[in-house]
């Protein structure tokens, strides 16, 4: 059973968004359970956030020495931002992960490639997992591609995860992403990843 929750989306009809704290899609997910994306709220989750960057396995995400009122500033102004997007993803109700979305055209990485009209940009913590399931980050990885998908101007999700971060790595190869140049950001350099619609049905219904 898949429900749709009520959604809005940016001018470009790329990029789903809301207000804070808005479920903006829910997908009962026959092995992962019921899988909820909201928008994320920087008053109410920064406390839980700070928790997840703070690990040492988010050493990569680059906000292991912020305050929780710095993390709270930094989502209240990618909150503001009509080109940028922050959720947070919920299994059975747990939260599981942090998700970012942006318009690679309006964010430094846009500088770095020729960004297509119907690309995604993403950022993706995978910070929790609940029960047991085989394959987990994959099936997570592809409910997220799902979201991301919902909109018909999407075709293309883009990624740039630390070149240092071979777990971010691996897990990019796993749900099949393309593997592009190494690009130079602010503060690291990045591995340029490209997944399209069709590579991701793909890859949806070989699960």
């Amino acid at each position: 059973m898949i429900e749709d929750s009520p959604m809005t989306t940016t001018a470009t009809d790329r990029l789903i968004t809301g207000a804070a704290g808005d479920l903006v899609h829910v997908r009962e997910d026959p092995t992962l359970g019921r899988i909820e994306i909201a928008v994320l709220d920087p008053e109410r989750d920064a406390a839980l956030v700070h928790r997840w960057v703070s690990e040492p396995v988010a050493q990569f995400w680059g906000m292991g020495g912020k305050t929780v009122a710095e993390v709270r500033d930094v989502y209240a102004f990618v909150d503001s931002l009509p080109s940028h997007h922050a959720f947070l993803v919920r299994r059975d109700g747990q939260p599981v992960a942090l998700l970012q979305t942006y318009e690679p055209e309006n964010d430094p990485v846009g500088d770095c490639y020729t960004p297509a009209p119907g690309d995604v940009g993403m950022h993706f913590l995978l910070a929790a997992r609940g029960a047991p399931v085989a394959r987990y980050s994959t099936r997570l990885g592809i409910e997220i591609g799902r979201f991301l998908f919902v909109p018909a101007a999407a075709a293309r999700i883009v990624i740039e995860p630390d070149a240092r971060n071979d777990r971010a790595l691996r897990r990019t190869e796993l749900m099949g992403f393309e593997l592009g140049p190494e690009i130079e950001l602010p503060g690291k350099t990045g591995q340029l990843a490209f997944l399209t619609r069709e590579r991701w049905r793909e890859l949806a219904a070989s699960l």
